[in-house]
């Protein structure tokens, strides 16, 4: 039956739209976590795939590796860093801390006798500090706990989001052409073009975000080496290779070369947060900025408001894919918003 009001089905249809709209927002809230893993997945696969179909074309005499085996360098390159980092860096540390384990008993008197010399150091109850050490160790057992709760599901998020990643390279142009099918033949020319030309500025991050690691290695390996600090080449390609973690990584870094330049002098230390401090306010004011805008073509301002926006929404993972989120929002916008015939 036919409504004979044309505007009471149009209102009918209005609210029933509002409401499909409202429902399927409140679905995507509850499903925001699994999401997220998905489009960061399919981001890194288009950031990728122009890696693997290079792989895939070299030709050693007559063969030739298909895309399967051209994705299998992603997980074996990435694997293959680790063990020689693990290689070359590791030994000296486990050699350190032997010394340290067998001098430890000869240097406890005097550690004591340093301790007793501290002013008010006699005003100091035994029995309290005990209680507080006490204090602090079932907490910390308690913290650990959580925490070994809380990185178990980030890895398993991290696992997945990896295997997410490999389907959507091996599959991603058969997900691709099912997206563009919902549009009219005219409007799916235009998006995948727009699409086509935001893959392209997203390859060119990975080039940029590269050139910062590289960056960072080198000129904290220089430093390293120049203050003489335990572990300078480890310490140097531990940090350009964390680099690729916005905020987090740079933390991790400044925490772990403080630490090492602790054991030696205080001077050390202070050379090591007088380089951090420094080199971290010129990546952040000028390097990022003038790199990303020379790869992706967008503003310093932008790169920054990115990575902020993306820091804040979805913390480190955010971070990560901000500014090639940022590429694809600038091409959609610059195609369907901007009016290029005002301009």
């Amino acid at each position: 039956m036919i409504d004979a009001n044309p505007q009471r089905s149009s209102r009918r249809g209005d609210i029933v739209f509002v409401f499909a709209l409202a429902m399927a927002c409140y679905v995507a809230w509850l499903l925001r976590d699994v999401l997220v893993i998905l489009y960061v997945s399919a981001l890194f696969a288009v950031i990728f795939a122009p890696i693997v179909q290079s792989v895939s074309k070299v030709q050693v005499g007559r063969w030739r590796p298909f895309k399967g085996i051209a994705v299998l360098i992603l997980p074996l390159g990435i694997v293959g860093v680790a063990l020689l980092f693990g290689f070359f860096a590791l030994p000296p540390v486990l050699h350190d801390l032997q010394e340290f384990s067998r001098e430890m008993p000869a240097r406890t008197p005097a550690l004591l006798e340093r301790f007793s010399h501290i002013p008010f150091a006699d005003r100091i109850d035994p029995d309290e500090i005990n209680a507080r050490v006490q204090d602090f160790l079932s907490h910390a057992a308690t913290y650990l706990l959580v925490s070994i709760r809380d990185w178990a599901g980030k890895l398993f998020e991290i696992v997945t989001g990896f295997i997410l990643t490999i389907y959507f390279i091996l599959e991603g142009d058969h997900a691709y052409r099912w997206f563009l099918s919902f549009f009219s033949a005219k409007s799916r020319e235009r998006l995948d073009l727009t699409l086509q030309r935001a893959e392209v500025r997203m390859g060119k991050w990975l080039l940029g975000q590269g050139s910062l690691m590289l960056i960072l290695g080198v000129t904290s390996t220089i430093v390293f080496v120049s203050l003489r600090v335990r572990y300078a080449y480890a310490l140097g390609a531990l940090t350009g290779l964390l680099n690729v973690i916005p905020i987090l990584g740079a933390a991790v870094c400044v925490a772990l070369a403080l630490l090492v330049a602790a054991i030696d002098s205080w001077g050390r230390v202070l050379g090591v947060a007088i380089f951090y401090a420094v080199y971290l306010q010129v990546e952040s004011s000028f390097l990022t900025p003038r790199i990303m805008k020379s790869r992706v073509g967008l503003p310093g301002l932008a790169i920054l408001v990115a990575l902020l926006i993306g820091s804040a929404v979805a913390g480190i993972v955010g971070a990560m894919v901000s500014v090639p989120t940022a590429v694809l929002v600038a091409e959609l916008v610059d195609e369907y918003l901007v009016n290029k015939s005002a301009t």
